[in-house]
């Protein structure tokens, strides 16, 4: 069933699982879905269902005012084999005007009881000859209306005045729903909303805490800048919008995380929205409002702060390792010591303190295994290695080979979201312990396919022009390629 727009609609700011759907003729039309849950007190939950037109990938019809296109669009929800839903409609964009294509947006909202559902989209340009495009998406409907609860995080991509007329209409405003989750430089900002429900089942009181955090997806740490507490009054459904300045955001993978906690500060109900940002801004702080821990001092001697500003080099970003630089030139210690807390507060927030004894402890512990008459241990590739992405799952030494420089290969079970990641280090001074990162298949890393040419130029002929391995196969001793192929 249908929901009547203007009477329930109150839109919400979520994390929509996106994908786009597209053909190969013509234009390539191109279209974004997403999905939302929503509930209506005392009634049920319901969903909406999300579109996004790329306007450049469809065909046009020009009227007196200008350019229009149409769409054919079939909705469709199954549960199982059963028909839950249907909706076929025809959709004109609106009149591009002096040959500008913008793009254009649709929803549509169903009341769905709790369950699992499968959604069917067809979409048809009514003025283009290719076939119509199709997609499914899984949907899982939660239950909300009787519990403390929050809907989905949407975030907006337009907010305008409100017209009851418009689809987009809610809590009197116009809300044309971003689908898309990246945010480049020129986004500076997240306009997030989303309702909570049954907040007046909390222990009989009339308030509760609403907890906003970013999270960073890779380090699992909180950007505390971003953290907000909130006293709300408590109440059946509470619509909340808030505009969330990332201007300051650098790039990065993030979780938006709103909670709502009790006087006893429990977790009563949670929600996240994930999106990547892209924003080469520079970090920096004034060095002259940063006050130094005791901790931090206590924890760094005075002969060895420029060794531990450096040493933030192997996990810092390009404009940290810049800022970082400019600071050991300076040669200025207290500005250094503050540089090195500050690099904390930023990365690990709260438990910056404890990230940074936890990160001393692994640099003295490549300092003693890796370094060298002319390397600190973390500027040296195992060194750098080790603190990057931590303990390999297993290691491979070969110190003695009659062909072989001695090396070493080691092997990750899991770096972030790649798995079975290898590092090829080899000694080809054979005197001191620089090793030197020879070949890795991680991305981002040194990639050298001739690896094990060179590691074998020890002692071994020169292959010829076109197969620089022809000796490689008999060379006696010659396990490298085994060993790396074994992971």
């Amino acid at each position: 069933m249908l929901l009547n727009i203007k009477k329930y609609l109150l839109l919400s700011f979520l994390l929509v699982t996106v994908f786009s759907i597209s053909q190969d003729k013509e234009k390539n039309l191109r279209v974004y879905l997403g999905q939302k849950q929503f509930s209506i007190p005392h009634k049920g939950e319901y969903i909406e269902i999300q579109l996004h037109f790329e306007g450049y990938t469809l065909q046009y019809l020009a009227l007196d005012g200008g350019l229009q296109s149409t769409v054919e669009v079939r909705l469709a929800v199954y549960q199982g084999d059963s028909l839950k839903i249907s909706d076929n409609y025809r959709l004109n964009s609106p009149i591009m005007k002096d040959s500008i294509i913008d793009d254009f947006y649709d929803l549509r909202r169903f009341a769905l009881l709790p369950g699992n559902y499968n959604l069917v989209v067809e979409i048809k340009d009514l003025n283009s000859t290719n076939e119509p495009i199709k997609a499914s998406k899984q949907i899982k409907v939660e239950k909300k209306n009787d519990i403390v609860s929050i809907s989905d995080i949407e975030v907006a991509e337009l907010i305008t005045r409100g017209d009851t007329s418009s689809v987009f209409f809610k809590t009197g405003y116009n809300i044309i729903p971003r689908i898309l989750t990246y945010y480049p430089e020129e986004f500076n900002s997240l306009p997030v909303y989303f309702e909570m429900y049954n907040t007046d089942q909390i222990d009989s009181l009339s308030a509760f805490i609403l907890e906003q955090k970013i999270i960073d997806k890779q380090t699992g740490n909180e950007i505390v800048d971003f953290t907000r507490l909130a006293r709300m009054k408590s109440s059946s459904i509470i619509p909340f919008i808030r505009n969330i300045d990332i201007g300051l955001l650098p790039t990065g993978n993030y979780d938006l995380v709103f909670k709502i906690l009790d006087k006893k500060e429990q977790v009563l109900s949670q929600k996240k929205y994930s999106f990547e940002r892209m924003n080469e801004i520079e970090t920096s702080f004034n060095a002259d409002v940063v006050l130094i821990d005791p901790a931090f001092q206590e924890s760094i001697h005075s002969d060895s702060v420029r060794f531990f500003l450096s040493s933030l080099i192997p996990i810092a970003n390009q404009l940290e390792v810049k800022n970082i630089l400019k600071i050991l030139q300076a040669r200025n210690d207290s500005i250094s010591r503050k540089q090195i807390q500050g690099f904390w507060l930023v990365t690990s927030g709260n438990r910056n303190y404890e990230e940074w004894v936890k990160y001393k402890a692994q640099v003295l512990m490549v300092e003693k295994l890796y370094s060298n008459s002319f390397q600190a241990g973390f500027e040296t590739d195992r060194g750098r290695v080790y603190l990057q992405y931590g303990s390999p799952t297993t290691a491979v030494q070969k110190d003695v080979s009659s062909t072989e420089y001695p090396y070493e290969i080691w092997q990750y079970n899991k770096i972030g979201r790649f798995s079975n990641k290898r590092f090829v280090f080899y000694n080809p001074d054979l005197v001191t312990n620089g090793y030197r990162l020879l070949h890795s298949d991680m991305v981002g890393e040194l990639k050298n396919n001739s690896w094990q040419y060179d590691l074998n130029k020890r002692n071994t002929p020169r292959g010829n022009i076109d197969d620089s391995n022809q000796f490689l196969d008999n060379s006696y001793g010659t396990q490298s390629n085994d060993l790396f192929r074994q992971y």
